[in-house]
């Protein structure tokens, strides 16, 4: 917190008296990381002053102004040791949340200061700011410890009901110097949208595993290295480190500040642990609020809609420039992020702007609950390759997959009639793999298509691409089949084809790598494989063009011989 400068702390400030008066409170939490050498009552006072410097900068802009809170936690050692794997429980919780609603009512900005009363050794103690979040989400969600099992059950429910219908909790915000949590497949990025359900695990596992190679590195740099030695390519082969090397000359001064997660100093050897603890508070917190609240995980600078170069920019005679929207207010208002997760890295660089390129950060994440998603095979244990006498392609009678459900889907989704029968003749045996998401919300099915030019090579195509029309444009489902499709299953490359006047094409556009309008018919190719236009007409992208000609299509109308 302390490490936000006055005039960005000032436009923060602005940022947050604006969604107020659009209607959308917040409680702020401020995060002062305790060193090993800080005493707790130097801590204290220093997160007293950090929420008193955040409130004259939210004072400064009129309205009703914010409140600092610094008697609204009470932790118990006892309760601690009684933990559930969703964070349910702990030894952290609201002491009477009046003193909270009470300023939110007059139109107040509560400001909470990490410091809660010990009831087991009647004293003041900091705590981490996470722990504070956590005890905030749990009693926004009516989750509170006289609330738990053993309660009765029907007293219990009906009073989480009352305290839900007191407000409800939308978005979790973290303000963090580095950003979004960094994305090996997107070197100098950070993931965009993260599937909670689908991609948690993974990703943390690759932050521990991260952090653990870096103390290794640390241990070897201890041996002197030999003047014909070739440097350590620890860094430059794992994208996530080369991530982490180019913010140096951002992190290495700046402490880990945020409005709402514990801090660690943001040197490169503390960041994965910093990403990791974002990512962490973030799940915990989602998991015990409706599927439909969100996370945001941005910059200080980004919340605040600000920066130098901007301002520079600005003062430059005869030079006209747009200011920026405020991406904060634009994703508590639209529910999504800056741009889709299954851009190509391409197009988000040109999505950014110019400062966060120079910074090397892509400066948020968005977070969703989200659902899981089912890949039949799994292309981490069977690599999805062309079939053979000694591997065969699956067939939709594998037992986990639901047929009248992925026959649903596809017919809800394209609002027509499939015929079955031919359908399932045309792919027998050319099935590549399904994607599913979630119940059959929505889902991709792949097959490994011969080229009538050349039989011998066996091109990825996909077949079907279907979301349910009540799933259409909300949950980012189809960012979902689309980037585990492209990043999982076929990083290589896929193709396809869409009607002309398929009004999804503009979405195909903007994700595939090239297009194509097939002469003398009503398709358009698309494809994300690299450098297939350079064939000319021959080669893979005469593969390409001759399948998605060739492929007939399986709908019960027959108006596919029109195409």
């Amino acid at each position: 917190m302390k490490a936000i400068d006055d005039p960005t702390l000032r436009a923060v400030g602005l940022t947050l008296v604006q969604l107020s008066r659009l209607g959308m409170s917040s409680v702020v939490v401020v995060d002062c990381e305790k060193k090993i050498h800080d005493s707790d009552s130097g801590v204290r006072r220093l997160a007293v002053e950090q929420a008193d410097r955040l409130a004259a900068a939210i004072d400064g802009h009129g309205g009703q102004g914010a409140r600092r809170l610094d008697n609204v936690l009470i932790t118990s050692d006892v309760d601690k040791e009684s933990r559930s794997s969703l964070k349910v429980k702990n030894g952290t919780h609201i002491i009477n949340r009046n003193l909270i609603l009470n300023p939110l009512r007059k139109g107040q900005i509560p400001i909470v200061v990490p410091v809660a009363f010990n009831s087991t050794t009647q004293t003041l103690n900091h705590i981490a700011a996470d722990e504070a979040i956590l005890a905030l989400t749990r009693d926004f969600a009516g989750l509170r410890p006289s609330l738990l099992p053993e309660s009765d059950p029907q007293v219990a429910a009906e009073k989480v009901r009352s305290m839900q219908k007191e407000l409800s909790l939308d978005r979790i915000i973290i303000l963090d110097p580095l950003g979004g949590i960094p994305a090996t497949d997107r070197q100098d990025q950070s993931h965009v949208f993260i599937n909670l359900e689908q991609e948690y695990d993974a990703i943390k596992t690759e932050l521990s595993s991260l952090t653990e190679a870096r103390v290794r590195v640390s241990q070897t740099d201890i041996a002197p290295q030999k003047e014909d030695e070739p440097p350590c390519t620890l860094t430059s082969s794992n994208p996530i480190s080369a991530f982490w090397e180019a913010q140096l000359s951002f992190a290495t001064d700046v402490e880990s500040t945020q409005l709402g997660s514990s801090g660690i100093p943001c040197h490169a050897s503390g960041q994965a642990k910093v990403h990791s603890q974002n990512l962490e508070l973030i799940h915990d917190t989602l998991a015990i609020l409706p599927p439909s609240s969100s996370g945001l995980l941005t910059t200080p600078q980004k919340a605040a809609n600000f920066d130098r170069s901007s301002q520079d920019s600005f003062s430059t005679p005869g030079v006209g420039t747009r200011r920026q929207r405020n991406s904060l207010i634009h994703n508590l208002l639209t529910d999504k992020p800056d741009f889709s997760s299954s851009l190509p890295p391409s197009r988000t660089q040109q999505a950014k702007s110019i400062a966060d390129q120079a910074s090397f950060i892509n400066p948020e994440t968005f977070f969703k609950r989200g659902m899981p998603i089912s890949i039949i095979p799994n292309p981490r244990i069977s690599p999805w390759r062309p079939p053979s006498p000694t591997s065969p392609s699956i067939s939709l009678a594998d037992p986990r997959i639901d047929l009248p459900r992925l026959i649903h889907l596809i017919e809800d989704s394209f609002n027509r009639k499939l015929d079955v029968a031919h359908y399932l003749s045309r792919i027998e045996n050319r099935i590549a793999g399904i994607i599913i998401a979630g119940e059959y919300e929505g889902g991709a099915l792949l097959t490994w298509e011969s080229s009538p030019n050349n039989p011998s090579a066996m091109v990825p195509y996909l077949d079907k691409f279907a979301v349910l029309k009540r799933s259409q444009g909300a949950g980012g489902v189809a960012d979902i089949v689309f980037k585990a499709m492209v990043r999982t299953c076929f990083p290589d490359g896929v193709c396809w084809r869409s009607r002309r006047d398929n009004p999804v094409n503009k979405w195909y556009f903007e994700r595939a790598r090239g297009t194509w309008k097939i002469p003398e018919s009503n398709w358009t190719m698309f494809w994300t494989t690299e450098g297939v236009e350079a064939g000319e007409g021959k080669g893979v992208f005469g593969d390409y063009e001759s399948v998605c000609r060739g492929v007939v299509p399986s709908w019960a109308d027959n108006k596919g011989v029109v195409d």
